[in-house]
């Protein structure tokens, strides 16, 4: 054969071959071929692109497929405005939803001006850094150690730290990402809806005078409160515990009698309402440090 048949024949063979795999290619596609409803698209243009998780999915795609497909609805959006989650719901056609706003919550009130330090700690400035050298410097083993890596990790600013070195939640921004949960050392936040206005800001296990020496807001398992509110507070591991089941939860009785203000009732305008038995703290100044 001449080299011209040669390249022919190889020119039919390699067309023939596009040929095929362009026919199995067409065969593949509409064979598995999945429909991807066009409104995730659009929704998903709505959302703010935050992928916070607070939703309880993988991110703000997934949440956009969830909405399309009725899983979810928008009100569980809680980056998203009212007005932007009124949106979507209009686009959709569906209800927005009622969610109670749930926010990241502190369960440790020893700041440097309550709460001991029984060494100096030098080195990284980091909650973590600190907790992995001997527990940190705070005299308190449960407490926040102040370094604020809640803030620092926090997408939202919501978190700022206060004069005394702990670190302050601010509702109106707070979204319950999780983010702060997740990367306490100490594993002092959880998210909890905002009607649970009563909380025990402590979370010291310990018992005996050792421990109240170290924290003077510290809980120390007296009881009282579960005296006062049984079924709604009791002690265990030596730390009060609230049941969120109960109706009973704006109600004052508990914390009445708490020595230490350990247990709380949260006021949007007041913050932190201790109660009338709780002695009365005016050092401003941080403790000085121990040794």
């Amino acid at each position: 054969m001449t080299v011209l048949a040669n390249i022919a024949v190889a020119g039919s063979f390699m067309a023939g071959l596009g040929v095929l795999l362009a026919g199995l290619l067409a065969v593949a596609h509409k064979r598995f071929y999945i429909f991807e409803d066009p409104r995730i698209d659009a929704v998903d243009e709505l959302l703010p692109r935050n992928n916070c998780g607070a939703c309880g999915t993988a991110g703000c795609r997934a949440f956009a497929e969830a909405v399309v497909q009725g899983g979810l609805d928008p009100g569980q959006c809680t980056v998203c405005t009212p007005d932007e989650r009124q949106a979507i719901a209009d686009f959709l056609g569906v209800a927005v939803g009622e969610h109670e706003k749930r926010v990241a919550r502190l369960a440790c009130a020893g700041g440097n001006h309550v709460a001991r330090v029984r060494a100096h700690y030098d080195g990284l400035a980091s909650c973590r850094a600190a907790h992995l050298v001997a527990g940190g410097d705070k005299g308190c083993t449960w407490g926040c150690l102040g370094f604020g890596d809640c803030r620092d990790v926090c997408e939202f600013d919501a978190i700022y730290m206060d004069n005394h070195g702990l670190p302050i939640v601010g509702a109106d921004l707070c979204t319950a990402c999780g983010d702060c949960v997740a990367i306490c050392p100490r594993k002092l936040f959880s998210l909890h809806p905002v009607s649970h206005r009563l909380w025990v800001a402590c979370n010291n296990q310990g018992f005996g005078e050792g421990e109240e020496t170290q924290c003077e807001v510290i809980c120390n398992a007296c009881g009282r409160c579960a005296m006062d509110a049984p079924g709604l507070v009791s002690i265990a591991n030596n730390l009060a515990v609230i049941d969120y089941t109960r109706s009973e939860l704006a109600s004052r009785t508990a914390i009445e009698r708490c020595p230490t203000g350990a247990i709380v009732l949260l006021d949007n305008q007041q913050g932190a309402i201790k109660g009338a038995h709780a002695r009365k703290l005016v050092r401003r100044e941080p403790l000085p440090e121990e040794g």
